[in-house]
């Protein structure tokens, strides 16, 4: 009887749902009744981890590598992690300053957790990556949104961040290539919104896990220019490790020991035998990386153009990760209605645009992390379906 009475916690009513795992949810269920779907609502590879991530974490449970590591993380793939920022960006990170983690959602929490006091500001983009504003809120901070606009190429303005500062701003959070939007930031951008957190004395936090997956240009880490930032990445996008969990932090040599701490008492470490996958990600997938960065270009550039053909918005092409996001406001302002009817009329699975924030809404994510065949398929039943609409 007493639980009848026993509520959940406060903090409980101020977490969001996973609205892509709601949709995807959606369409496992309708597949299980025998509808076949596509899927185009979720940012997972669908490439076969490297052969060499593979070989190694066999080679690794038969060495007998299963023991608690360090819980900073294995000094073998911190120092993989280093020497890959050397070589990718010509920056110096000690691997002392790298914290390993179970994917990098477990590094957002740590940090956050570690760096805001209840009440503290953190600015993020509208729209933004779906859970930004969940940790920021678990930690007792409040996320302020920065609008930003298809016009603008969805880019953050160092004047209209500027208008968000306050005594209580305690960070900036930038994300490059970007979720849901697929754009890269600028170089001169990233030095112009360095210099104002200078000015005003607060941290930048730079999410680079769509990093190498760019098709045009370079996205730049924000390590190079400014060597005291945050910065979050991992291995599940670029190398298609995302079951295996598998993430890292790169912080300020006074944030580590905070962080450590946290990670010691709520995580222990990292899965060992995985670290060691990681390091052989880093060293041995170069041709892989190439094969899917070449595949996922392909796509990109077919789904611009058949979504283009529809009438959707795509005012500035995405050049990384692997999303679009697409205008929809001429069909409806409604994005999670939208989503939900093009899934059960055309059994296309999208995401709706306001998932990524107010300034979303009217837009709907396609993900091109799906095979050429799907993708035609699923563009074909929504080309189709939009027809059938406009008539009724």
């Amino acid at each position: 009887m007493f639980m009848k009475y026993l509520e959940p916690a406060v903090r409980t009513r101020d977490i969001t749902p996973f609205v892509v795992m709601e949709v995807m949810e959606k369409s496992h269920e309708m597949e299980t009744r025998g509808i076949d779907v596509v899927h185009m609502e979720v940012g997972e590879p669908d490439f076969a981890t490297p052969d060499c991530v593979s070989t190694q974490i066999i080679n690794a449970l038969d060495c007998g590598e299963t023991s608690y590591t360090h819980s900073l993380g294995d000094i073998r793939l911190r120092r993989a992690i280093s020497d890959y920022y050397q070589k990718t960006y010509s920056v110096d990170v000690n691997p002392g300053n790298i914290i390993v983690t179970a994917g990098t959602s477990p590094a957002m929490m740590l940090l956050f957790m570690a760096m805001i006091n209840p009440g503290d500001e953190v600015i993020i983009s509208d729209p933004h990556y779906v859970c930004y504003p969940n940790f920021i809120r678990f930690a007792q901070g409040i996320p302020v949104m920065v609008p930003v606009y298809e016009k603008d190429a969805f880019q953050y303005t160092p004047r209209a961040i500027a208008r968000k500062i306050t005594h209580r701003t305690r960070a900036i959070v930038i994300n490059s290539p970007s979720n849901p939007t697929g754009n890269v930031m600028p170089r001169e951008t990233m030095e112009e919104i360095a210099a104002l957190a200078h000015t005003h004395g607060i941290a930048l936090i730079s999410d680079e896990i769509y990093h190498g997956l760019v098709y045009s240009g370079k996205a730049g880490s924000m390590l190079e220019i400014d060597k005291d930032a945050f910065v979050f990445n991992g291995f599940s996008k670029l190398f298609a490790m995302t079951g295996l969990r598998l993430g890292y932090l790169i912080a300020p040599e006074n944030f580590i020991r905070p962080i450590q701490i946290f990670h010691q008492n709520f995580f222990i470490c990292t899965n060992s035998v995985i670290q060691l996958a990681g390091v052989s990600a880093l060293k041995e997938s170069a041709k892989e990386i190439s094969h899917m960065q070449q595949t996922y270009n392909k796509r990109r550039k077919y789904m611009i153009k058949r979504l283009k053909a529809m009438g959707m918005g795509i005012t500035v092409e995405p050049t990384g990760a692997f999303y679009v996001f697409a205008n929809a406001r001429h069909i409806s302002m409604d994005s999670n209605a939208l989503a939900m009817e093009i899934l059960e009329n055309a059994h296309v699975g999208v995401t709706p645009g306001i998932a990524f924030g107010t300034n979303g809404e009217g837009y709907l994510r396609f993900s091109y992390a799906n095979s050429m065949e799907n993708i035609e398929k699923g563009m074909d039943r929504l080309d189709a379906w939009l027809e059938v609409r406009s008539r009724t």
